[in-house]
């Protein structure tokens, strides 16, 4: 399957204007080739390619409305690495793996202040494409702890951190949770996890005080990226058991 991006209104669809570019100029297809298109809100197109000039739209065959998504919906929040690589992997392996919303989480112990969202956002849109998504993450602006708090759902909301002297929900532990007690469909599932040094206690304090339940991802230190990625995995994982 080649799968594009677009805006799919109706029996309308329009090919995203760097799409388009990258159809012409590095692919070099040729009209009539047949391709997919999504908006990345669960609709997909199929049709044949039409070049007119340097534009490039399309003879539509077929719409696919509503199709499914990961359901309960992991939703991450997790701090900026110093090293913005790492966060950029976890961006990117987190969306092949069905994540539904991305909230980069400014902390106390944050040293990233600044990082370039929309970039995250190209890069999550690339991944989704390239592993079939049709359904494309939500990528948030840079959020300070203190406002992401007042707004937490402490019912479906977990957090990762490393002091081994509070108590911590074994994510195994959650797991069967889970299956006993299944999250009604359309919720989110939570996850915040901490900055290279992890959270404050302060933060962690307010976080408990809320009714936010602390989980262990196991014996190891798992750095940032790491701890994101591996909680993506675990849903991936949850969503192919059923």
């Amino acid at each position: 399957m080649k799968l594009f991006y677009g805006e799919i209104n109706d029996n309308q669809v329009i090919i995203d204007n760097e799409e388009q570019t990258h159809i012409v100029k590095v692919l070099r297809m040729r009209s009539g080739e047949e391709i997919f298109v999504t908006d990345g809100k669960g609709n997909l197109a199929k049709g044949n390619l039409v070049f007119e000039g340097k534009k490039v739209s399309l003879d539509v065959k077929e719409i696919k409305e509503n199709l499914p998504n990961f359901s309960p919906k992991l939703h991450i929040a997790i701090a900026p690495t110093k090293n913005i690589d790492r966060i950029e992997f976890f961006v990117e392996k987190a969306t092949e793996m069905g994540i539904a919303e991305i909230t980069i989480l400014q902390t106390e112990k944050t040293e990233r202040k600044n990082l370039n969202i929309d970039k995250l956002r190209k890069q999550s849109i690339a991944a989704s494409k390239q592993s079939l998504r049709f359904h494309f993450p939500v990528i948030n602006d840079l959020t300070k702890f203190s406002d992401f708090f007042k707004e937490v759902n402490s019912e479906n909301t977990f957090v990762a951190h490393c002091n081994e002297n509070l108590e911590r929900i074994d994510l195994k532990m959650l797991r069967q949770a889970q299956h006993d007690n299944p999250i009604d469909k359309g919720e989110n599932i939570t996850f915040l996890i901490g900055p290279e040094g992890d959270f404050s206690d302060k933060e962690i304090q307010l976080l408990a005080e809320k009714g936010v339940k602390a989980v262990s991802l196991g014996s190891q230190r798992l750095r940032t990226e790491t701890a994101g990625v591996f909680v993506a995995a675990w849903n991936y994982a949850e969503n192919l058991i059923g």
